[in-house]
């Protein structure tokens, strides 16, 4: 396998070989790739490359080749062939180097820049050279066609059986797969009993705050299934947070529907992943789909409760949830300057109404009443 350009320098550099499976699964069950990939060490002893001058950089084993974020093995493979170290990169083929095909230009381009040659089983290529440049970003292409191609497979595949209600998605807490692999309530009864208590708590209070306050009051822990770590599955009592509280009321999976679809991931610049909700009308959704805690008819009433609760704080402030004590007019006493609810924290309840009534009856309220804020309503 000559080269096919005379660079007297190039030898004298390093030589880059890049390892990489795209999972652990593929490090420990695909051996057979990952020899290959080793193998290229001969091509490049084959070519003049002494052993000590092969570097092989095999930190992303398990990495995917879809970003060079977290890949920090071709990061440095990338800072090697723009200082002028590597003399020749080798790759078992260009799916192993990058599967996108901005990070595979940018180091096309930086190896011509520095007349670095590119090796795969193919042949031995120079960026430098016009075809051999534009026959590598054809190669680039088809790998980055060819992972889009696995995922549309995948995806459709994921779709069709959603579509049907059989995809076996994580269940929440309270929820199991049977031996027929479907959803079936926890055989635990202390499970259910506690999720029995807390919608029946949330239908008597109609506040997700109360809810919590009830679980403290009386002392009582609430279920999690870990979903992650050696301790993965395991169910776990802890303190119910509110942000649980909500995400249990807003989860169509305790009215016995199945619901996939419901966010969009997207990555990030920066290699994080966002999530997007989705409205209801983008969800792939089946009601009565398995035994539930609560009704369909109770999961929508609860979701209208919470929405109006939420209007206490949203930007029309036009509604709040009914508190408890004697108070008059509570949740509902408005200021008319600036708009503020009426709150309680540590007053007392005469200094509550006589806060409500310096707030509709003050010093302001003869002259400013028709200009101030919300005075027609409050």
């Amino acid at each position: 396998m000559p080269i096919k350009r005379s660079a007297p320098d190039i030898s004298k550099r390093n030589a880059y070989l890049y390892v990489r499976q795209s999972t652990l699964r593929q490090v420990f069950e695909n051996t057979e790739s990952t020899q290959r990939q080793y193998g290229l060490r001969q091509h490049a002893i084959a070519l003049g490359w002494p052993v000590e001058r092969i570097i092989v950089i095999d930190s992303d084993l398990g990495q995917s080749g879809a970003s060079a974020v977290d890949r920090e093995g071709f990061q440095k493979l990338v800072t090697e062939v723009g200082l002028g170290k590597a003399g020749i990169v080798l790759g078992l083929e260009v799916s192993r180097l990058a599967r996108n095909s901005t990070d595979w230009h940018r180091l096309l381009e930086i190896c011509a820049l520095t007349d670095t040659l590119i090796l795969n089983e193919d042949g031995v290529y120079d960026p430098s050279h016009f075809n051999d440049r534009l026959l590598l970003g054809l190669k680039g292409t088809m790998s980055e066609a060819e992972l889009h191609v696995l995922r549309a497979r995948l995806q459709g595949g994921i779709l069709n059986k959603a579509r049907r209600g059989e995809l076996e998605c994580p269940l929440p807490v309270g929820f199991v797969y049977n031996v027929q692999h479907q959803p079936a309530l926890d055989p635990d009864q202390q499970v259910q009993e506690s999720l029995r208590f807390f919608f029946d708590t949330f239908r008597r209070t109609g506040s997700a705050c109360a809810v919590v306050k009830a679980f403290r009051r009386k002392g009582l822990l609430f279920p999690r299934r870990l979903k992650k770590g050696p301790h993965k599955g395991d169910l776990v009592w802890r303190e119910l947070p509110h942000s649980r509280a909500l995400h249990l009321l807003h989860n169509p999976r305790y009215a016995g529907a199945f619901a996939y679809g419901r966010s969009r991931t997207r990555p990030n610049p920066d290699g994080r992943t966002s999530y997007t909700k989705l409205p209801r009308e983008q969800w792939t959704l089946l009601r009565n789909a398995h035994p539930g805690y609560i009704s369909w008819e109770r999961y929508e009433e609860n979701l209208l409760r919470l929405r109006e609760n939420a209007q206490a704080i949203g930007a029309d402030r036009r509604k709040s949830p009914p508190r408890e004590g004697p108070a008059l007019l509570q949740g509902l006493v408005v200021c008319g300057v600036c708009g503020c609810w009426r709150r309680c924290k540590r007053a007392a309840l005469l200094a509550v109404w006589r806060a409500a009534v310096d707030a509709v009856f003050g010093e302001w309220a003869h002259e400013d009443w028709a200009a101030a804020p919300g005075a027609q309503s409050d």
